[in-house]
């Protein structure tokens, strides 16, 4: 899986003049955590920097909140959005794999981040998005089990769960390695009249199963 595949495309964006209230009401109204600072170059929008709202908290005197219905005329409003937003944020692509923008936001403490090509604005990925994506890895609409046994460092689980379904009503659904602990294990989930005579295969190969969940 790809950024491409799960970014958010319907963006919502400010301008670098845009007072920062204008970025608070946008928020509140949209209810979101952040914007995309943009100006337009040659018609396509071409990315700055981008606003928190944690940006905007800090940019106001304690005792304002800058998301309130009605909010007190300060100073502070007239601030323009490019003198609190992060300049030249960290940016992924479209084709950059899932799991390092997920890395990558982890490591820096991100919740998003913009997706760029060629210099032309894409989309954003953020963390629901990240969740959205790991979640489809493991909800499916058909009835069966998921399985969590222990291989062997380099071991091909790929061929050994093909090696156990041949031959029985069984349909892998997914399959993914992982490490847990220091242990590598191999999570499939399954679905087919079958599910029950090919765990006791895998019993008998003594890999070590360490959790059989029922689907409904």
């Amino acid at each position: 899986m790809t950024v491409g595949m799960w970014m958010t495309r319907n963006l919502i964006t400010i301008g670098p003049d845009a007072p920062i209230a204008k970025a608070a009401a946008l928020m509140a109204q949209r209810r979101i955590r952040r914007l995309l600072v943009v100006e337009s170059q040659q018609g396509e929008p071409r990315l700055l920097g981008i606003v928190s709202a944690t940006d905007i908290l800090h940019a106001f005197p304690s005792d304002v909140n800058p998301f309130a219905v009605l909010v007190r005329e300060t100073a502070e409003e007239r601030v323009a959005t490019r003198e609190i937003m992060k300049s030249n944020p960290l940016t992924v692509m479209p084709d950059t794999p899932i799991e390092e923008a997920a890395l990558l936001m982890r490591e820096r403490k991100f919740g998003a981040l913009p997706v760029v090509r060629e210099g032309k604005l894409m989309g954003i990925i953020t963390e629901s998005d990240i969740f959205r994506a790991f979640v489809s890895i493991f909800s499916s609409p058909q009835a069966g089990v998921r399985i969590t046994f222990a291989v062997d460092d380099h071991e091909d689980a790929f061929g050994l769960v093909a090696g156990l379904t041949a031959g029985h009503a069984v349909h892998v659904l997914s399959l993914f390695t992982s490490v847990q602990g220091d242990t590598p294990v191999c999570v499939v989930r399954l679905t087919g009249t079958g599910i029950e005579a090919m765990l006791e295969d895998l019993w008998r190969s003594h890999h070590r199963v360490l959790d059989v969940l029922r689907l409904a």
